[in-house]
């Protein structure tokens, strides 16, 4: 929810993608009615010195003109005062434009966030309702365990992922549901920890973690007929975050091209810690690790 103002009335704008539609909106109307006030001004700025150099030059006949050398002093003070005004008003504006393009470029940045974040694991959610779909004839337990496992994953990735930050403590929590998730799905041995140490619950933008964690199973474990393994370390304190997590793979069944996720993420990363974060990636020897770390 945001406000926009027109002159002393607040408007509430429940939908968040008008943002963006409003704002210029609002610059366009205030600068249609100012444009003619300008044209005013500017006019009258140049007519005042041009009116006293034609008046000196063609009704009084100099041959030079110095200005208002020999006007009144009350005509002089009040154009003195006249230019100031415009000198100020002038300082002003420019500082109106400054922070309007300021404000502008602060909500592009925050569609693209939010733009961003809503691509966060639809093709998951997808796949899993394909899976679901698939074990309601065979399994109905363990069918209504899936579903709600799910249920907590969509509800924190609509309701929670829109909001600015979240707690170290609610991501742990999300990442937890996701792997009980996984365990429930395969059917085959896999090596799965998650060991946290979270001294201080520091504030970080959701579903920051999630899509390596989603890539650990997909790229990495799916395609292993045994000792597949996935072991993450979250730690965080007052002064930075630490998520690292390691899988082991298939390297003939995986592709070296980086996906739209990892794409996501560096962005993502980009946007809102700017020389806030190192992030990392190795591959080698079938085993994939990646690292990331927060600056506080």
């Amino acid at each position: 929810m945001m406000y926009v103002l027109q002159r002393s009335t607040f408007i509430t704008i429940t939908s968040r993608p008008y943002r963006f539609y409003y704002f210029c909106t609002m610059i366009s109307i205030l600068k249609k009615r100012n444009w003619l006030a300008v044209k005013i001004i500017a006019l009258v700025s140049i007519a005042i010195p041009l009116g006293i150099m034609a008046y000196e030059f063609i009704i009084l006949g100099n041959e030079s003109v110095v200005f208002l050398e020999d006007y009144p002093i009350a005509i002089g003070i009040l154009i003195i005062i006249y230019y100031t005004i415009l000198l100020v008003l002038g300082i002003l504006w420019i500082l109106s434009q400054l922070s309007s393009l300021l404000t502008l470029r602060n909500e592009t940045k925050k569609n693209e966030i939010m733009h961003l974040q809503q691509q966060v694991n639809p093709h998951f959610f997808f796949n899993m309702l394909n899976n679901i779909y698939g074990l309601v004839d065979k399994d109905a337990e363990k069918t209504k365990k899936l579903i709600l496992k799910l249920s907590e994953l969509m509800r924190y990735s609509i309701y929670e992922g829109e909001r600015t930050t979240v707690t170290l403590d609610e991501e742990a929590t999300y990442i937890q549901n996701f792997i009980d998730l996984q365990k429930i799905r395969y059917h085959k041995p896999i090596d799965i920890q998650f060991k946290t140490a979270i001294k201080v619950n520091a504030s970080i933008m959701p579903l920051l973690f999630i899509i390596l964690v989603e890539n650990a199973f997909k790229h990495g474990v799916e395609n292993l007929t045994e000792h597949g393994y996935v072991h993450i370390n979250l730690t965080g304190n007052a002064q930075r975050v630490v998520f690292e997590i390691e899988n082991n793979f298939d390297a003939k069944n995986t592709s070296t091209k980086e996906g739209i996720g990892l794409k996501n993420l560096k962005r993502r990363l980009y946007l809102v810690y700017p020389k806030k974060h190192n992030f990392s990636i190795t591959s080698t020897n079938g085993i994939y690790n990646a690292k990331l770390e927060l600056l506080l």
